[in-house]
C-alpha cells in the first residue's frame, strides 16, 4: 500500500495545500470565465468560443438562477433521503421502500468513502489508467456512500426542466451545430469528508485514430453546480490537452514522480448556479473530497451528430450497439420533451428551438404518453463514444 493510501483525511488535505494555492492562481489568470453571452444569431460570442477552443473548458458564471438552484437542491436532498441503504437493498435508511426500483438501471452508484473506484481498472473502457490517492476515512465513516446518480431527467422533475434550458441548449448548438445530439447524464456527488476521487482521464473512446479526428470530435460535458465548488472538491483540468490526441496518462504520472498532482492543472472553482463546460478530450480528474464542503454536479453532455451516426457504442450499457438514425432519434426525443416541460413551468421564458424536431414538435410535448415512450429508461439509449 502506497503512502498516499495511508494518509489520514487531515494529512491528505494538507498534502494538497501548495498545489491548490498554485492552481487557483493559474485558473484565475485564464480568460475563460464569465456570464454566457450570445450574438444576434443566438449563438455564443466569438470571444467565448475562442477561449473554450483554446483551453478546452469554460466557466459560465450565474447561468442558472438562485430559485432554480434551490428547487434542484430540494429534489436532490429528497433523492438522498430515499436512497437504498446499499446497492441491492430495497429499503432506505428510514425503512421505507427505496426509490428507483421502477427503473431498469439503478439510479444510485455507491463507492467506498474517499476511494477511486475507476482508477487503475478496465472499467469504462480502461480510460482511468492510474489511481488517485485514497486517504483513510474517519473511523465512523459508512461502508459505502453515494458516488454517482443516473437518469437525471426521469428521477427529478427539476432535472428534466434543466435539460431544456434555452441557454444551455444554445451553447450546445453553438459548439456542435444545430443538429447536435445528446451523450448521457450523471450526477456526481462528493459528500464532505467522504466523496470519492475520479482519476485523471480523457473521456473519448471511439475516434482517437479516426482520419477525421479533431479537437472537438468527442463532444463536451456541462456540469451545473448546485453548491459552491472549491479547489479541494471540484474538477481539475489540464488546459489545452484536448488538442493533443490520446495522452499516455501512465507515463505522465510516472514522469511526475508518481504523484497525482499533475503540473499545469487548474481547478474549476464555481459558485452555485455556475455551469462548467469541458471538452471530453481534455485531461481531467478530481481528488478525494477531504474538505468539509459538499459538491453536487449535474453533468450532461452533447455531441456533433456526425460524430455519433453509424458508430458502435463504446461505454457501459451501450457497448457494441450501433447508433443508427432511429437510435439517435429516440434518445434525442428527450430534448423537445424537456423543452416543453420547462416552458410549462417557466411561463415567461422563450423556448429553445431544437432543429431536428421543429417540423414534428407538436408530437413531442411533455405528455404522459411521451414520458412513457421516450423518457422512461431513456438512459439505456445513451450515445456513448
Amino acid at each position: 500500500m502506497s503512502e498516499s493510501q495511508t494518509l489520514s483525511v487531515k494529512e491528505h488535505a494538507q498534502s494538497l495545500d501548495d498545489y491548490v494555492a498554485r492552481g487557483k492562481v493559474r485558473a484565475l489568470a485564464l480568460d475563460n470565465r464569465g456570464p454566457a453571452q450570445f450574438g444576434p444569431n443566438g449563438m455564443l460570442t466569438t470571444e467565448i468560443l475562442d477561449a473554450f477552443n483554446q483551453h478546452g473548458f469554460y466557466v459560465f458564471e450565474g447561468l442558472v438562477d438562485d430559485k432554480e438552484i434551490q428547487v434542484l437542491r430540494t429534489q436532490m436532498q429528497d433523492l438522498f433521503d430515499r436512497a437504498p441503504v446499499d446497492k441491492t437493498a430495497y429499503l432506505d435508511a428510514q425503512g421505507r421502500p427505496a426509490f428507483g426500483k421502477a427503473f431498469k438501471r439503478n439510479p444510485y452508484s455507491f463507492a467506498r468513502p474517499l476511494s477511486d473506484p475507476w482508477g487503475g481498472t478496465e472499467l469504462l473502457g480502461g480510460r482511468h489508467p492510474t489511481k488517485m490517492a485514497e486517504p483513510k476515512p474517519v473511523d465512523d465513516a459508512p461502508e459505502k456512500t453515494i458516488f454517482l446518480m443516473h437518469g437525471m431527467c426521469q428521477i427529478m422533475e427539476a432535472g428534466l426542466r434543466l435539460y431544456g434550458h434555452k441557454d444551455l441548449l444554445s451553447i450546445a448548438a453553438s459548439i456542435n451545430g444545430a443538429d447536435f445530439v445528446p451523450y448521457n447524464d450523471a450526477i456526481f456527488v462528493k459528500q464532505p469528508g467522504l466523496g470519492g476521487a475520479v482519476s485523471w482521464h480523457q473521456d473519448g473512446v471511439t475516434h482517437w485514430h479516426a482520419s477525421n479526428w479533431d479537437a472537438g470530435i468527442h463532444g463536451f460535458n456541462f456540469q451545473v453546480q448546485l453548491y459552491d465548488c472549491t479547489p479541494r472538491n471540484c474538477l481539475w483540468v489540464v488546459p489545452g490537452t484536448h488538442k493533443q490526441g490520446k495522452i499516455d496518462i501512465k507515463q505522465m504520472v510516472s514522469e511526475n514522480g508518481g504523484s497525482d498532482q499533475l503540473p499545469g492543472a487548474v481547478p474549476l472553482m464555481c459558485k452555485a448556479g455556475d455551469v462548467t463546460i469541458v471538452n471530453r478530450q481534455a485531461l481531467h480528474g478530481s481528488f478525494a473530497n477531504t474538505s468539509p464542503d459538499l459538491r453536487v454536479s449535474l453533468t450532461f453532455g452533447f455531441h456533433r451528430r456526425a460524430s455519433v451516426l453509424g458508430q458502435t457504442g463504446a461505454l457501459s450499457q451501450t457497448d457494441n450497439e450501433t447508433y443508427d438514425e432511429q437510435r439517435i432519434f429516440e434518445r434525442s426525443a428527450v430534448i423537445p420533451i424537456a423543452i416543453d416541460a420547462r416552458a410549462n413551468h417557466y411561463k415567461g421564458e422563450s423556448r429553445f428551438e431544437y432543429q431536428p424536431f421543429l417540423k414534428i414538435i407538436e408530437k413531442f410535448q411533455d405528455t404522459e404518453a411521451n414520458r412513457a415512450k421516450y423518457l422512461m429508461d431513456y438512459n439505456l439509449k445513451d450515445l456513448s463514444i
